[in-house]
């Protein structure tokens, strides 16, 4: 059960990029725009987690600011998914990643 829950939290990680990229395209703009946004918000988003986030973080964070951080990183995807209609893909993700972040407190991953 634990490395399903670690499974998920890096198939996660993999949908908020998603997110971050869909929301980009999705912008009710010209196709510059969109290519910018599309492809640019994943790639900083995947940037930010490199060096907050992830197991090798170039800035180590205190586990209570990494957590901030994690939370915060997730519920902008969320928060974008839901800005370009797609509400009910982002409220079963949130929950998710709230679940999932829960399950590894408690197992101490």
């Amino acid at each position: 059960m634990q490395f399903a829950n670690l499974a998920l939290a890096f198939l996660l990680e993999l949908a908020g990029l998603a997110a971050y990229c869909y929301a980009g395209f999705a912008v009710p703009a010209g196709l510059p725009l969109k290519l910018v946004l599309g492809l640019g918000l994943p790639i900083l988003a995947a940037v930010l987690w490199g060096v907050f986030a992830s197991p090798k973080a170039a800035v180590p964070l205190p586990d209570a600011a990494k957590l901030a951080f994690q939370l915060a990183w997730f519920g902008a995807a969320a928060v974008l998914l839901a800005a370009a209609g797609r509400v009910t893909l982002a409220v079963v993700f949130a929950v998710l990643v709230v679940v999932n972040r829960i399950l590894q407190h408690l197992w101490h991953q």
